[in-house]
């Protein structure tokens, strides 16, 4: 795959995160209360994945959602994107300095069902995925097991049950699964003697006390007239690949669902608006947070437009070599992620799992301040490639980590 080609598939892929980071930042309550982290990466790698086993429309839709396109060569597309990703984006840097990455493909299939050879090659070949027999019709909650403690290995224990009590059935054939694991330290560390308590403003105005972290260091800052974006970058291993957290800090104190939303709809303003240089700092300060968040993202998807899978006309005949193959489509799909942030820098794991079952600027001189003391969006790339690992909002300071958030 020629590099012009790859660097049109992640900018598909990175629109494909920003709509979704969009719809889950959507302005409700529940959105409101609650801090949201995500991997763009992990799902739309599941769903490439899933999309090696569809045929015809269900094919063309999954292709058209998650690449730009319904032509035939573009889940090829996908495939070839899913590879270079796995094998070059996310390969763990931490033996030369770099972050440790971690990153696993798996494919759970009953133990009644072979997975067709072509569908087994691809997995295998391009996605590193690893297959594994499990018997869903007699011992479901045992397999489910075997998939969640797969998940637990990989994010080094940070993401213990990705399979919820009861999702995985005896009409369970297949569960296609993925972690992604990150830890990168920041290339210039916070003093910890330095964080202080202080005031976050939630969206209704009202303050809360939250740790805030500061420097005096210069730093990479890009100020508009509605919107401040941070740079902060994660040490380097012995490859040219740069990993960085961005934060997004909207002027408006309740501006992070149409900064969200802008992010969405132009697909270049990430690009627009990302510092290139450093500047002496101000007032310098960033909260530390930790989030732990999970949801089913069926619901979603299907507002993005990727209605077939879940549907009774679904196509998933290239998934095993059975007649049952022409009867399956997708329950549920499951994620959850962790985002830490703190001096050190930052440790954060996702996973995605796809259950099939039986249907029935200018830079100014003088100091710039970057205080982020009230909601903003936050993401974790790598700036080599510009693809997107990790997206998320922080809204509400005093409930760090809550629970998962079913309600989406």
């Amino acid at each position: 795959m020629a590099t012009a080609d790859i660097r049109l598939s992640i900018a598909h892929q990175t629109r494909f995160a920003l709509r979704l980071a969009s719809a889950l930042a959507s302005p409700s309550p529940s959105a409101a209360a609650t801090n949201a982290a995500f991997s763009p990466l992990s799902l739309h790698v599941a769903l490439s994945l899933l999309a090696a086993g569809a045929g015809g429309a269900t094919r063309d839709q999954l292709a058209a959602t998650l690449g730009g396109s319904d032509s035939t060569s573009a889940a090829g597309g996908l495939h070839a994107l899913s590879e270079q990703v796995v094998q070059v984006v996310l390969a763990d840097g931490s033996g030369a300095g770099g972050p440790r990455v971690a990153f696993a493909d798996g494919v759970f299939v009953d133990a009644s069902l072979k997975l067709k050879l072509a569908f087994q090659e691809v997995a295998v070949a391009k996605y590193k995925a690893e297959t594994q027999s499990v018997d869903f019709q007699k011992k479901a909650a045992e397999a489910a097991g075997q998939v969640n403690s797969w998940v637990e290995k990989i994010t080094t224990g940070l993401i213990k049950e990705l399979l919820p009590p009861g999702s995985v059935d005896h009409t369970t054939r297949l569960v296609l699964g993925n972690a992604l694991y990150f830890k990168g330290a920041w290339t210039k560390k916070f003093d910890a003697s330095r964080t202080k308590d202080s005031d976050f403003h939630l969206l209704d105005g009202s303050p809360v006390q939250a740790p805030f972290m500061s420097s005096t260091d210069k730093q990479y800052i890009a100020s508009y007239n509605d919107l401040k974006v941070l740079k902060l970058p994660y040490l380097q291993g012995g490859d040219k690949r740069q990993f960085s957290m961005y934060i997004l800090l909207p002027e408006a104190k309740d501006g992070i669902w149409s900064l969200a939303e802008k992010l969405s709809s132009e697909p270049e303003f990430l690009e627009k608006h990302i510092p290139m240089q450093k500047v002496s700092v101000g007032q310098f300060k960033v909260p530390k947070f930790k989030i732990s968040f999970g949801f089913e993202a069926s619901k979603l998807l299907k507002g993005l437009g990727l209605q077939l899978p879940f549907s009774p006309e679904a196509d998933l005949s290239e998934l095993v070599d059975s007649s049952e193959g022409q009867n399956l489509s997708v329950s549920s799909i499951f994620h959850k992620s962790f985002v830490e942030v703190n001096e050190e820098g930052t440790e954060a794991a996702a996973a995605s799992a796809v259950t099939v079952v039986l249907r029935s600027l200018d830079m100014p001189m003088t100091p710039v301040d970057f205080v982020a003391d009230h909601p903003f969006l936050f993401l974790i790339r790598e700036d080599m490639t510009g693809v997107v690992l990790f997206v998320g909002h922080v809204t509400n300071e005093s409930n760090l980590v809550p629970k998962n958030s079913e309600d989406l």
